[in-house]
């Protein structure tokens, strides 16, 4: 069969033949039809994600959407090593098969799965988001972080801010305030402030390093001994860092939550249960990613494309 392959780690996967997959027991031979290209993919595929190993040549692709040999479209992951879910065919198991609504494209489920499953793990699951809080969004331009706005207006956060560089992409986002990166570190820090000064209840991270440091910092420096609010920090991504300094007298300072989600830090179970709930939503329009399809075999050059703002879905 024709496949993306990986045959060095970091390289771009180039469009060649690759030895089609054996269903085990328990797992179905599935027709590709659209594969979502998530920034996971890309840090497997350059061994540089925590899951990242295994031998190459290798197939990409954790997720995607295809046809069972019944005729049901489906989508599905848990995609046996070396093959992964960019190629003509995919064996997974089919207890992971999760049947799509009719009004939802093969291209929208591919690209909404990955990043809106973050999102609404993280606000939902993670940090417990009660109706009536607000929400900081480290990383609010991006894919990942539209959908976590989404998400956020579905449980009923009171107020989102957006924290980001390209302010253009949050201009009809709905937000309620914005806290623009490309700025001095002085200007960001008494944004963060006077965000702080009246209350952050949840922040999702999606940048970690630099970012979060100086929104740390700010929390830190509104230390009120007989006013404390609590603030729980989701780490989700790590985009403008893999590491951040933090200081003892911070931890001190802040009522502070941090925790992790992802795999690993959120159940499988309940990652995969919650999935059903995006596509009902996406079906609906109460959740949108802007996507853009590009044919498999231009898996090369879409490979590094960025700044797109858009979820890259390879179709076949």
């Amino acid at each position: 069969m024709r496949a993306a392959v990986v045959n060095s780690w970091g390289e771009a996967p180039g469009y060649q033949e690759f030895p089609d997959p054996k269903p085990e027991d328990g797992e179905a031979l599935i027709q590709m039809r659209a594969i979502g290209l998530h920034p996971i993919v890309k840090a497997l595929a350059a061994g540089a994600h925590y899951a990242a190993g295994g031998a190459l040549p290798a197939i990409p692709g954790v997720d995607g959407v295809g046809v069972l040999p019944d005729g049901r479209r489906v989508y599905f992951g848990f995609v046996r090593r070396p093959w992964g879910t960019m190629a003509e065919r995919a064996a997974a198991p089919l207890a992971k098969c999760i049947a799509l609504p009719e009004k939802l494209s093969d291209a929208t489920a591919a690209a909404i799965a990955n990043p809106g499953m973050s999102a609404w793990m993280s606000l939902k699951e993670r940090a417990g988001l009660q109706a009536g809080e607000t929400v900081l969004i480290l990383g609010a331009t991006g894919v990942a972080g539209h959908l976590a706005i989404q998400a956020a207006r579905h449980l009923g956060a009171r107020r989102v801010i957006g924290v980001g560089r390209n302010l253009d992409a949050l201009k009809d986002a709905g937000v309620d305030a914005v806290v623009p990166l490309a700025q001095s570190e002085d200007a960001i820090r008494e944004a963060f402030a006077r965000e702080a000064e009246a209350g952050i209840d949840v922040v999702i991270d999606y940048l970690w390093g630099r970012p979060t440091e100086l929104l740390l910092e700010a929390l830190a420096k509104g230390f009120k001994p007989t006013a404390t609010h609590r603030t729980r920090l989701v780490e989700v991504g790590s985009s403008a860092g893999a590491s951040l300094t933090l200081p003892a007298a911070t931890l001190r300072s802040i009522d502070l939550t941090i925790c992790g989600s992802g795999f690993g830090a959120a159940r499988l179970d309940a990652i995969f249960a919650a999935i059903p709930t995006l596509f009902q939503m996406a079906a609906e329009r109460s959740l949108t990613i802007d996507v853009e399809t590009v044919p498999l075999q231009e898996v090369k050059s879409a490979w590094s494309r960025t700044g797109t703002g858009r979820r890259i879905v390879f179709t076949l």
